[in-house]
């Protein structure tokens, strides 16, 4: 045995088999990993685009697979990593800091963050995603508030309680609201 090779990470030839061994189910849980992780980027940063990022970087050894970690969840760490990545990067560019004072910004005091304006090509993509929700679920008036209340900033248990709805009733509405959105795919940038 090489004492130069850690045995606690997986050869680059182990990781490409693992990616081969991967079912249409592991397939499909990183794609909706990374359509969730590109929600919010730029248009012109897809979910392929990091789930293709995410897996070269491990076939390249950039990123090395520890061993005895699920190989889907560790792409999708990847992808989380690259989202942070390009919203670090973009952070002094799209969103002005202002009242820091020294020493506060590790806290968070004084900190106030501005979002920059919606572009219009973001803004027109937005409302033709509402507008496809709203419709979607035109005959459930309690998914309609919980997503409502959503908008509104609300908290689970803020939207619970202003309906009035026990926790079951809210639990069994947002499944059946995600099993929806994700069936249309609506949980995603446009493709």
């Amino acid at each position: 045995m090489d004492p130069l090779v850690d045995t606690r990470i997986l050869r680059a030839s182990e990781t490409a088999l693992a990616l081969k061994l991967l079912t249409d189910m592991d397939l499909l849980r990183l794609k909706t990993l990374a359509r969730l992780h590109a929600r919010g980027l730029p248009p012109d940063v897809g979910w392929d685009d990091l789930l293709q990022e995410a897996v070269t970087r491990v076939l390249t050894g950039a990123r090395r697979c520890p061993r005895g970690v699920v190989l889907v969840a560790f792409l999708a760490g990847i992808m989380r990593s690259l989202k942070s990545e390009h919203w670090r990067r973009t952070a002094g560019n799209s969103a002005r800091i202002t009242g820091l004072r020294a020493g506060s910004a590790r806290s968070g005091r004084d900190a106030v963050l501005r979002d920059p304006a919606p572009d219009p090509e973001h803004a027109l993509i937005a409302a033709e995603e509402l507008q496809a929700i709203a419709k979607l679920f035109a005959d459930d008036a309690v998914v309609l508030r919980i997503i409502a209340g959503l908008g509104e900033g609300l908290t689970a248990e803020q939207i619970r309680l202003a309906m009035g709805l026990p926790k079951s009733d809210y639990d069994s509405a947002r499944k059946r609201m995600r099993r929806c959105l994700l069936r249309e795919g609506l949980t995603c940038e446009p493709k």
